[in-house]
């Protein structure tokens, strides 16, 4: 996400205004401290216009829960 973000020229608080959430939600989903929920990866996706699937990975363990 970080690199599609910068990709953009976007900082977080950009990214964070343009899909809703704090600035803080988006340096914790960065850091892999907190997963986005289904709608609000959904957000991100569109707003970078790429699929789901290359921003976000489930891990097997993520899979398996």
């Amino acid at each position: 996400m970080r690199e599609h973000r910068n990709q953009q020229g976007m900082t977080q608080a950009d990214l964070a205004v343009a899909v809703g959430v704090s600035r803080q939600t988006v340096i914790s989903i960065e850091s892999g401290r907190y997963l986005p929920s289904l709608r609000l990866a959904f957000r991100i996706a569109r707003q970078f216009g790429v699929p789901l699937e290359q921003l976000f990975e489930p891990t097997n363990e993520e899979i398996q829960e």
